[in-house]
């Protein structure tokens, strides 16, 4: 017997239709404030690759190429299923309660919760809804129940583990600030890194029997892919893709977004109405145009770990030489290695000007409306025009939304991520600049429901631009070609990579 999750009974459905839009999504970024009149961090910022720029600015896509590069995914023999066995009622006893300490941002906690569960479950041990730390870089103090619906969380999990939104009197004292002040015997300091299912049960089963309460910090990554049995990995799944939904603000606005995207005509009047009724009212519209999501992860972190040369002069290099001695004391990889074998090895995220010459080259022409969202990018305006250039109809989340409709995700990067997550789960396509744990997590889901997903070949884009003669219609036929296969072709998961990127043949069946 085969059972298929139900995901999409809590998201909308994500095929709704087919004017042209991208959502661009960039990845929270750390940014220190420098008065730019006296020590700015980058020279004028000049475009890098303006040979290929000033043809892509001038492209024609032909109708087929639209056509074939907007068309949704083939059937490719693989659908989401779990094994369906009778649900079997709880044992009577839990061995005690779990606590979680979760860091990173969104998409590294969700992760983190997922495993969390699996967990519990090898334990039989009752979790307490996972605690997600102050993060700080994005300082935003955002709860669990802040960004996901608890009550649904627990609803779907209750044949597979008991939940609770928190400790019980007697357990009050296990806190954040207890674990912080003094060595606690209920602590899991020493996890490792993807351990097995056989280590918690050797070293934190005892705790529990003996003091009814483990708190596991830090827990990121604490849980192998491998040699996992099936169940768990099902019930991976079944957290990742079923039980976290967002809570019903996120979706609501998320669904106003996707209106505004789909149906841009007249938006702006009906950004100061109730968007819940927008959205309703979007049914009765016609003609829906398409999107996609760039998550464009160009942040201060990215480009001063990468060692690579931005373009942005002598002061850039300067100001992410300082912050990488700042943050890891001078101890990166990457910089024994010269930009021009950083580019030829894919080691080096792309600008947004060449991730907007990336989806030029695939056929998106310059009447697609880009949606720039969330913060600001490293370089700022400065970089991103040349972005603008390409996609002239550029907007960002300020200018389809009301300050009213803003207010509860205002400075809230979890939030924020959150909104993004929901639409990028709603595009035709998605895209990502770089790989990161969003680029990961919505690969992953993607490939759970068969949606298209366009991963760069950054290998092939790197090499590329760094040939400063090469022509545009040579650049063109490169990239299309280069990509042909990365298109949301289904890989499946090899040892040691996650499940959570990579669901088949763990968490889908063979149709």
């Amino acid at each position: 017997m085969i059972m298929e999750l139900g995901y999409q009974n809590h998201y909308h459905p994500y095929k709704r239709s087919t004017l042209v839009t991208i959502f661009l999504l960039p990845f929270i970024f750390t940014f220190t404030h420098v008065s730019s009149s006296i020590h700015p961090e980058w020279n004028p910022i000049k475009p890098r690759h303006s040979r290929l720029l000033r043809s892509a600015v001038q492209r024609e896509t032909p109708t087929s190429q639209l056509t074939q590069l907007w068309s949704p995914l083939e059937n490719q023999g693989w659908k989401p299923c779990v094994e369906s066995k009778k649900p079997t009622a709880l044992p009577e006893k839990s061995e005690g309660y779990i606590q979680v300490f979760l860091d990173g941002g969104l998409n590294q906690q969700r992760m983190g919760i997922c495993d969390a569960v699996a967990v519990a479950k090898i334990l039989n041990a009752t979790l307490v809804i996972p605690y997600l730390e102050l993060n700080p870089v994005w300082k935003d103090s955002s709860s669990f129940m802040d960004i996901f619906d608890v009550d649904h969380f627990i609803d779907v999990l209750k044949d597979d583990i008991s939940v609770v939104k928190e400790l019980p009197e007697d357990y009050s004292w296990s806190t954040r600030e207890y674990y912080s002040t003094a060595i606690r015997e209920t602590r899991i300091k020493a996890a490792p890194v993807h351990a097995t299912a056989h280590w918690y049960l050797e070293n934190v089963l005892p705790v529990l029997q003996s003091y009814g309460l483990a708190a596991i910090s830090p827990f990121s990554h604490r849980l192998s892919f491998d040699n996992v049995p099936v169940e768990i990995q099902h019930l991976r799944s079944k957290v990742n893709f079923e039980a976290l939904i967002f809570v019903p603000h996120i979706r609501t606005l998320g669904d106003a977004l996707i209106s505004r995207l789909r149906y841009p005509q007249g938006y702006a009047e009906e950004m100061d109405s109730n968007y819940l009724q927008e959205v309703i009212d979007a049914g009765d519209k016609k003609k829906p145009g398409n999107f996609v999501v760039l998550h464009l992860r160009f942040d201060k972190d990215m480009a001063a770990h990468s060692a690579c040369d931005f373009g942005g002069g002598k002061a850039e290099k300067l100001a992410l030489a300082k912050y990488r001695q700042v943050i890891w004391q001078g101890r990166v990889l990457n910089s024994q290695f010269t930009d021009e074998e950083l580019r030829s090895q894919g080691r080096c995220p792309m600008t947004p000007e060449e991730i907007g010459l990336l989806l030029a080259a695939l056929g998106f022409d310059n009447s697609t409306r880009l949606y720039l969202a969330s913060h600001k990018v490293y370089g700022g305006e400065a970089r991103i025009s040349t972005l603008r250039q390409l996609f002239p109809l550029m907007e960002d989340k300020k200018s389809l939304t009301s300050p009213l409709e803003r207010s509860l995700i205002k400075g809230k990067a979890s939030l924020l991520a959150a909104v993004d997550y929901y639409v990028g789960m709603h595009s035709d396509i998605f895209i990502s600049a770089s790989p990161g744990n969003m680029h990961n997590a919505m690969v992953g889901h993607r490939t759970y429901l068969n949606l298209k997903t366009i991963r760069p070949n950054m290998q092939l884009m790197g090499q590329l631009f760094l040939d400063k003669a090469i022509e545009w219609k040579e650049f063109q036929q490169a990239v299309v070609e280069g990509h042909q296969n990365r298109q949301g072709q289904l890989r499946l998961r090899k040892p040691k990579q996650s499940i959570y990127t990579y669901p088949a043949p763990d968490c889908m069946c063979q149709a």
